[in-house]
């Protein structure tokens, strides 16, 4: 795999309580999300840390913490939604580029192997790595336009499918990723953990924290843990309506 040339960037959100994965309470406490924030960045972070790039940018809303690892460079996230969001991302580099967001801690090198072999960008000019939930995980540009994103509605159950048709329209030969579930609903915790690799640290998370425990059709959530009584499954799955991998992730 080459990929030297590419940069790598991460979108995410400070993982403070209260502030991250809130659609996960009352399943879980506003800490107990932090924490699963936290893991999932940093299992993220730590993959694309080993990856080969020219950059490897954190856009970040927040501060960084403990959980940064060296040979990143962090940038504040722009004003606005999150398509201005992105937009601005990617205006800030030059030559091929590919964004992540925090949500998909079961990343692995394999998964943007395409987007990184030395013959990556010959003959395609984007990649869409889509989300199970209709939003998309990956985005990658051979040329870093930031009118490819103005404008694409986000937090819909189509937004992966409207970025497709907006690259298709500008004349890009696009290239899919393979799918992924991110982590947005209680559901998504034990899922994804169990994707992901045996010893990371979202894994050792979920695990600790009875994430199998908490999922909608489990007999009962941890209500003393949550601070508050058990929902339903059918609150549950209603609440996971209409989010996107990288919304979520991006703040």
């Amino acid at each position: 795999m080459s990929g030297g040339g590419v940069t790598l960037l991460v979108i995410a959100k400070e993982p403070r309580p209260g502030r991250v994965k809130t659609r996960l309470t009352p399943a879980y406490s506003p800490a107990e999300a932090a924490q699963l924030a936290e893991a999932a960045l940093a299992d993220t972070l730590a993959v694309v840390r080993d990856l080969p790039a020219r950059r490897r940018v954190l856009v970040l809303d927040g501060a960084p913490g403990d959980w940064l690892p060296p040979g990143f460079t962090v940038v504040p996230q722009a004003a606005g939604g999150l398509d201005a969001r992105l937009a601005a991302a990617f205006g800030g580099c030059t030559g091929p580029a590919l964004l992540v967001g925090m949500d998909t801690p079961q990343l692995t090198a394999g998964l943007l192997a395409p987007a990184l072999a030395a013959d990556a960008w010959s003959s395609c000019d984007a990649y869409l790595g889509p989300a199970l939930d209709g939003g998309f995980w990956a985005l990658g540009l051979s040329r870093p336009d930031p009118e490819l994103l103005r404008g694409v509605p986000m937090s819909t159950p189509h937004t992966g499918a409207a970025q497709h048709r907006r690259l298709r329209e500008a004349g890009l030969r696009v290239r899919e990723l393979p799918p992924l579930r991110d982590v947005d609903t209680p559901a998504d915790v034990p899922e994804v953990a169990a994707a992901a690799a045996p010893g990371s640290r979202f894994a050792a998370t979920a695990h600790r924290l009875g994430a199998g425990d908490r999922a909608p059709g489990s007999t009962e959530v941890d209500a003393t843990a949550a601070g508050t009584s058990p929902r339903s499954a059918t609150a549950a799955d209603t609440s996971a309506v209409g989010s996107t991998a990288l919304d979520r992730a991006a703040g």
